[in-house]
């Protein structure tokens, strides 16, 4: 009679202890998904500006995927404009953008490394993949603040 009185104290304090383990749980879990300083859905936009050359940008975060629009107006130079997607891996932005230059759609890969409220676009050797402009090693990007974007109110 006491081994089943001791199985049933054992078994009793066990579930009790589980029961207050998963409540504890379920309010972390709770305090995490509810937590507002986490942007779910964040959208920001940047310019460049050096003298008669400009572009303008558009992010939309989405945990770690990005989406948005880029625009290039370079002096001298043909305009173009599009969108990407890709991800965002650390500070870095990579991402395939599809644009329109001279009639034609063309596609390349873009690198935007993240300092504070700037993008600073990323320049290296590429090579040329199924049509697409790609970096040949995106660890040997130079980001050289040859085109900086600050940050910027939405329009």
């Amino acid at each position: 009679m006491k081994n089943i009185f001791a199985i049933l104290a054992i078994a009793l304090f066990a579930s009790c202890q589980g029961g207050t383990a998963k409540k504890t749980q379920a309010k972390i879990d709770s305090a995490i998904v509810n937590d507002a300083t986490v942007p779910q859905n964040a959208v920001a936009c940047y310019q460049y500006i050096k003298n008669r050359d400009t572009a303008a940008l558009t992010v939309k975060t989405v945990g770690n995927q990005v989406s948005g629009s880029l625009g290039y107006n370079l002096y001298e130079k043909d305009k173009n404009s599009g969108t990407f997607n890709g991800l965002v891996k650390g500070d870095t932005l990579i991402a395939d953008y599809t644009f329109h230059s001279e009639g034609k759609i063309s596609v390349r890969e873009i690198a935007l490394l993240k300092q504070g409220d700037k993008l600073i676009e990323g320049f290296g050797d590429v090579q040329e993949i199924k049509g697409n402009v790609k970096f040949k090693d995106i660890s040997k990007l130079k980001f050289d603040n040859s085109m900086v974007f600050s940050k910027i109110d939405c329009k």
